[in-house]
This record gives C-alpha cells, structure tokens and sequence, in this order.
C-alpha cells in the first residue's frame, strides 16, 4: 500500500505556508532532525515547542489526504479494541477504532508507518483505513481501553 500525496509540499512547508510555524523555525527542526537519528520531522518541531501535535497532524491530513480524527470523545468499542493488543498499539502508537467485515480503521500518530500497517493487516487479516491523530490521545485511548490487560 502506498499513499499518495493530496500536496507536493514538504510539511514543513506547509506549516510555514499556513503561518503555524516560522522559516527559521523550519530550518532549526531539519538541524535538530539531522543530528537526532531517527527522529522525525514533526517530531522534532514538537520537541523544540515551535509546533503543537494538532498542528502536525493537520498538516498530514492537509498533506496526504488522511481524516483527523480527535480521540478524545470518541468511543471505541471493547470488540473493536480487542482486535489489536495493546502491546502492538503501543509500538506503533496507533489504535482501532472501528472494524466492518475485513476492513479496520486505526487511529495513527503516524499514518506513514507502513511497517506498522502490514504488520496489523498480517495480525488481524483485515485491510487497513488510517486515520490521523495525536500521540498523546492516542496513549490516552491504549490507556483507556488496554488498562486491564
């Protein structure tokens, strides 16, 4: 599976087009990117405070078409919940949120992980719709519907 970009633009380019984030800011967050292995791009505007995690997941639905969803008020279904343990969630900081037939929505921080899809489509046999949210109501959601495991 491949996503195709709704936007050529670099997210940085579009945070800064958007006026969520200063030029200066940008090339900052590439430095602070280079010299932190492994770090992504959003990632690392949020540690530096020029970008808040709503900001970035904007920018991705802006940038690649995905829907963004806000957990907070959302309820998931025990079932549907059950479908992915809590430890994978975890890993890939993402979590169902509802399932028809073989098809499974996830909540993702990151909806580019296809690492993070494949491996949830081997696990459950279903084709997977990312949607975009934040880390934190994400880990606020495993919290909330994993405590018991």
């Amino acid at each position: 599976m491949q996503y195709e970009r709704s936007s050529n633009k670099h997210l940085g380019e579009l945070l800064v087009e958007r006026g969520l984030i200063a030029r200066d800011h940008l090339e900052k967050a590439l430095e602070y990117q280079r010299s932190h292995a492994g770090v992504l791009f959003g990632e690392a505007l949020i540690k530096l405070g020029f970008a808040s995690e709503e900001d970035i997941a904007q920018a991705l639905t802006c940038q690649y078409g995905f829907p963004y969803l806000p957990l907070a008020n959302y309820e998931i279904d025990a079932e549907v919940a059950r479908a992915v343990p809590g430890n994978v969630c975890e890993q890939f900081c993402l979590i169902p949120i509802d399932k028809i037939g073989k098809s499974l929505t996830l909540a993702m921080a990151n909806p580019l992980n296809m690492k993070a899809v494949e491996n949830i489509e081997l696990l459950t046999g279903c084709t997977v719709q990312a949607f975009v949210s934040t880390g934190t109501d994400i880990r606020n959601a495993i919290k909330k519907y994993y405590s018991g495991e």
